[in-house]
């Protein structure tokens, strides 16, 4: 891709991998680069910096700022800030948990810079892993342990720990970013990932506990892949833009070496000097201001800053940096890398064509063998005198229901033409007869938990179980209600069939065929005019729903 006069954002610009790839995204003339960062402060030192790059003089540096875990009212809190007020944790659960719908998109961080912006090109630089892994999620486990077994458990504590999962946090940011870059346009994802170990493995000795390796930073590495699998989906998404991973197995250094105070996050790393020797046995339980105390200033003493690594002291940096050891690739190599991706250059490098390359998928002996099932499946429906349509183990309850209502239109039609021009009240007065007189089909749709909505779609037929309830607040006779996993018999579902069944014909039946070449996928059985109900929902999942498999 060409980045000259494009819209670049940089999520996680103003860190050491961002702001090395907001360097070499320069010379290449974008129109406009976003460069994000977790404070405002940082944001707008990041550009300024950017600034002093030759050339840059003649694009538009823009900073943004905030957390885009959290929803834009949420954006300027930390996390602490967050999880201490009852009425912001409450929103933070329902961000996470709630459904997805269009009020959650209108609050969301993330699809706002994206919808401002509008960008070409999304490079993200945020270490995703650490901010979702790194929420002391096993301490939090354990403190409601030791409160229930009191019996003491408060919802407040209940509240933050769900906050602190792992999946349904990355997973609730994956589909924002992925309806934000949808509605933005955007046309390349590139995502600087990390493998959770700096690129060693279980033995790592550089660890956040005694435990080797700890189970924050085995977490951190869980996240990191499922994020990875996550981009593997969403590069196989119709629509989607083109999405690869580049993930650093390696210490990435560094962004400055000197001398001065050692900041632990902002802060200065206090100085202190033990007063006086403590017995063994109650070392632990003393109190600081009895066994230590304040001297002086903040330490001072040389570093290397390793970006959202912290401060490395000589010796720390030698040690890692060893040969061995997790060793270090600079941020300059990652962003030549990530360049090379965008523009189409191939490095090898990426990892969502890693996985894309070596994963196994449809096969030529899978299809022969999926006609012999299907005729070997026919001949035992007829054999036993049943109709095997759907038991609702495959989901979602939106297929059951597609294969009932074909299943239906198939027991009252001779054929995909009669189908075709079905007459909506009468097709629905007859279903309705159908359901009322045929106890064996009726059973079997209610069994599975798929309600029968009934032609008036003021009386409802059901079983113990119903797999698709209407969302809480939504209007019992709402469309979606139905469309989502209910036989709906209404004279309104039968004009949406027929409109189907027209584009079934049209693409299926009397489209082009074999003799015109092979652009078409072609199911031989179609032509044969039968409805049958297992094509007719693959039709609507891959034209209606947009389903459709993007790679074979």
């Amino acid at each position: 891709m060409d980045i000259a006069d494009r819209v670049v954002v940089i999520l996680g610009g103003s860190g050491l991998v961002g702001s090395a790839i907001a360097r070499r995204l320069v010379a290449q003339r974008p129109a406009k680069i976003v460069v994000g960062g977790l404070w405002e402060e940082e944001a707008r030192e990041a550009v300024a910096a950017l600034r002093e790059v030759s050339g840059a003089a003649e694009i538009e540096l823009v900073p943004e700022w905030g957390d885009i875990f959290v929803r834009r009212a949420h954006r300027g809190h930390s996390r602490d800030e967050i999880l201490a007020s009852e009425q912001l944790r409450k929103e933070l659960v329902d961000d996470i948990f709630g459904e997805l719908n269009e009020e959650a998109y209108s609050r969301s961080t993330i699809l706002s810079l994206l919808e401002r912006h509008r960008p070409d090109i999304v490079v993200d630089c945020i270490n995703t892993a650490t901010a979702i892994a790194y929420q002391e999620l096993f301490a939090s486990a354990l403190r409601l342990r030791a409160e229930a077994a009191e019996k003491r458990v408060f919802a407040a504590e209940v509240e933050a720990h769900l906050t602190m999962l792992y999946l349904p946090q990355l997973i609730r940011h994956v589909q924002l970013l992925m309806e934000g870059m949808r509605r933005a346009g955007t046309k390349v994802y590139v995502k600087i990932g990390t493998s959770g170990t700096g690129g060693m493995g279980l033995n790592v000795p550089f660890t956040h506990s005694e435990e080797r390796p700890s189970r924050s930073l085995l977490a951190k590495a869980s996240v990191a892949g499922a994020q990875s699998l996550l981009l593997y989906l969403l590069a196989r998404t119709p629509g989607a833009p083109v999405v690869k991973e580049i993930k650093p197995t390696a210490a990435i250094a560094w962004q400055g070496i000197g001398y001065g105070p050692v900041l632990r996050g902002q802060e200065p790393l206090a100085r202190y000097d033990a007063s006086r020797p403590v017995v063994l046995e109650e070392a632990f339980d003393r109190p600081p201001e009895e066994v230590c105390e304040r001297i002086g200033g903040g330490i001072e003493s040389v570093w290397l800053d390793a970006g959202e690594n912290g401060l490395f002291s000589l010796a720390e940096f030698e040690a890692i940096s060893e040969l061995g050891m997790m060793e270090i690739i600079t941020p300059e190599e990652i962003a030549q890398t990530a360049l090379d991706e965008i523009v189409g250059r191939p490095t090898g490098r990426d990892i969502v064509a890693a996985l894309d390359a070596s994963s196994s998928g449809p096969t030529y002996r899978g299809g022969m063998m999926r006609e012999a099932a299907l005729r070997r499946m026919e001949e035992l429906e007829r054999e036993h005198g049943v109709r095997s349509i759907a038991f609702e183990m495959l989901g979602p309850p939106r297929l059951s229901k597609l294969l009932f209502e074909a299943a239906i239109l198939r027991e009252l039609l001779d054929d995909i033409w009669a189908a075709a021009q079905l007459e909506e009240e009468e097709i629905a007065r007859r279903a309705a007869g159908l359901i009322e007189n045929d106890a064996d089909l009726r059973s079997s749709i209610v069994s599975i938990g798929i309600p029968i909505l009934l032609p008036d779609g003021q009386h409802l037929l059901r079983g113990p179980e119903i797999k698709a309830r209407p969302p809480s607040g939504e209007p019992l006779h709402s469309a979606r209600s139905a469309a989502r996993g209910w036989v709906d018999l209404r004279p309104a579902s039968w004009v949406q069939w027929r409109k189907r069944c027209v584009a079934f014909i049209q693409d299926q039946v009397d489209g082009r065929g074999a003799d015109r070449g092979s652009e078409r996928d072609l199911d031989p059985r179609a032509r044969s005019g039968q409805i049958r109900p297992g094509a007719l929902a693959a039709f609507v999942f891959r034209t209606e729903d947009r389903g459709e498999r993007a790679k074979r």
